[in-house]
């Protein structure tokens, strides 16, 4: 059986080459640009209770016609993200609780 529900996963290697994995949250286009919000994901339970909630937004980008994921550099295009994501958020969470 299928499950239709299961996380989308993301693993992330950063510049010390240590890989990180995350869980797709959202993804949109915005100025014909691509970003995904993303959820870390934690191995031990109390890195995970201790987590302060926070997702990441990063920007998909182009690297020798391969795709990437960068962070969003400029502050207010952060903040305007941010806002579109947690509007959308709130729009499935309200959808799940109907």
């Amino acid at each position: 059986m299928e499950n239709d529900f299961a996380a989308d996963l993301i693993t992330l290697v950063d510049e010390e080459n240590v890989e990180h994995q995350f869980e797709i949250l959202d993804q949109l286009v915005y100025n014909d640009t691509e970003y995904y919000a993303l959820y870390p994901i934690f191995d031990d339970a109390n890195d995970a209770v201790e987590d302060s909630g926070e997702y990441y937004i990063m920007e998909v980008i182009d690297v020798d016609g391969e795709q990437q994921l960068a962070e969003v550099e400029d502050d207010d295009l952060l903040d305007e993200l941010a806002e579109i994501f947690e509007k959308r958020f709130e729009e499935l969470f309200d959808d799940e609780e109907e």
